[in-house]
């Protein structure tokens, strides 16, 4: 004390010094302590007053599945799709920042709100993160409750597909309209060129190229008739005329003496008349020629004559005499040598008749091949109008039929542009609140308080090393 008193009274600069020291000392301590007070304070009011707030996790899987489909249609042609996988493009876009995209829009937030009863304030917002170098996004919801931040990956999950639903519809919708608006083209086309068609078979006679082909076989078939029929036909000319040699008759002679020959009337007046013939030289040689016998006899062979003759013209169609009738050679005795003769006649006849008929056929054959050839150059020339309009059909069904199929198929394949998403992780009933976290609340207390003390201290202690230097330079 003494000392201290010595000190002041000997040097009062000495003494404003040391208190101002203690002064800034005090200062630095109680600016330190109210800091540390404060963020403590801070600490505790948030832990106290800070709504507790859970978060549930969940993760959706992206499938990249590529997948394709053919149909063949047997004569007509074939039609595909194709489903390209999503991650085919990377290079150009992510799948996953559109499907993002959607899932962060205010239409699926909405809808998920609406759920629960309530506002899209009060549901907030997803917290999303896209795995890399995979196809799974995961999807974080905080709440109140472990249930409601739960149920809101629930109701996000439900509207999330709602509305993929929704675009698949609206873009199968759209590409109906345009596969319709084709199909109705290619139907308008593909019944003008049937009706073209039916219009052209009927008036044209020519349905099918079978058409063709059976008239070529049957012109051939014919003409091979024909060819047999004048082998035969030639075969009986040969024979006729072998036959007229033997018998020394023409094949009408033949005709005549053989249809005298075969009448019984004809053979009787014949008979009458030769014997009456052969009587009245009998008579001429012993009688005179007014004796009565006689001249009975000339009169009954007169009349068996005159019923000779008419009886002829009568079957030959035209006036006879006697001297054309022994040309025939006709015979009225049932001798040997008669029989063979009549069988001669018979088939000298037969053999003329078949050869008329053989001559009849040819002509015939002849006059239908003549026919069939004019029907065949005409349906050859129509053919290829025939067949110029098939392809058109042709075209048109496989068009109609694949614009048909390709709208089927179409139908199918709803998942285009929006494949199919998979929830993968289902969302977590959380048991621990996510924030205000305790720990690193004390933590951000702890490290305030040790980062301000710290800078207190090296604040007072450069305070004081410039004090010291001062002191040092003004002694």
């Amino acid at each position: 004390m003494t000392n201290y008193i010595e000190i002041s009274a000997g040097n009062p600069s000495n003494l404003s010094k040391l208190v101002a020291k203690r002064g800034r000392w005090q200062r630095y301590l109680l600016l330190g302590l109210t800091t540390n007070v404060l963020f403590w304070a801070l600490a505790f009011l948030h832990l106290k007053v800070t709504t507790p707030t859970y978060t549930s996790s969940s993760a959706i899987n992206l499938p990249g599945a590529w997948s394709n489909a053919n149909v063949s249609l047997p004569g007509i042609g074939q039609a595909n799709y194709e489903n390209v996988s999503p991650y085919a493009a990377l290079s150009t876009q992510d799948p996953r920042e559109i499907y993002k995209f959607i899932a962060e829009s205010e239409p699926v937030l909405k809808s998920a709100a609406v759920q629960l009863n309530m506002s899209l304030e009060e549901f907030g917002e997803p917290r999303l993160k896209l795995i890399v170098n995979t196809s799974i996004m995961s999807v974080d919801f905080q709440g109140a409750s472990p249930e409601e931040a739960r149920n809101k990956s629930l109701a996000f999950y439900k509207s999330l597909q709602a509305r993929l639903n929704e675009l698949r519809y609206q873009e199968a919708r759209q590409r109906d309209v345009g596969y319709q608006s084709a199909l109705t083209s290619s139907q308008i086309k593909l019944a003008t060129v049937q009706k073209r068609l039916s219009d052209y078979k009927a008036s044209s006679g020519l349905n099918s190229d079978d058409q063709i082909k059976d008239l070529t076989t049957n012109i051939e078939q014919l003409r091979r008739q024909r060819a047999e029929i004048l082998a035969q036909q030639q075969q009986s000319s040969t024979r006729l005329a072998q036959l007229s040699a033997n018998l020394k008759l023409s094949a009408g002679q033949a005709t005549d003496a053989f249809a005298l020959q075969t009448d019984q009337i004809f053979q009787q007046n014949l008979k009458n008349y030769s014997d009456a013939s052969a009587a009245l030289v009998v008579l001429e040689s012993k009688f005179l020629p007014n004796h009565p016998t006689l001249i009975a006899e000339k009169a009954k062979r007169d009349a068996a004559q005159q019923a000779l003759l008419e009886r002829g013209q009568s079957l030959l169609g035209r006036p006879v005499s006697l001297a054309s009738l022994k040309q025939l050679n006709l015979s009225s005795n049932n001798s040997g040598n008669s029989a063979p003769r009549d069988t001669l006649l018979e088939q000298l006849v037969t053999v003329q008749a078949d050869q008329e008929g053989f001559t009849a056929q040819a002509q015939e054959i002849d006059q239908q091949i003549a026919q069939l050839e004019s029907r065949l150059k005409s349906l050859t020339r129509r053919q290829a109008t025939l067949d110029s309009l098939k392809r058109d059909m042709q075209i048109a069904e496989a068009v109609f039929s694949s614009t048909l199929a390709r709208l089927d198929i179409g139908k199918s394949n709803t998942f285009g542009s929006y494949p199919l998403i998979q929830l993968v992780i289902q969302p977590t009933l959380p048991h621990n609140q996510s924030s205000p976290k305790e720990k690193l609340v004390l933590l951000g207390a702890v490290s305030g308080s040790l980062f301000v003390s710290l800078g207190l201290v090296a604040l007072w202690w450069r305070e004081r090393q410039n004090s010291i230097s001062d002191k040092a330079v003004n002694t």
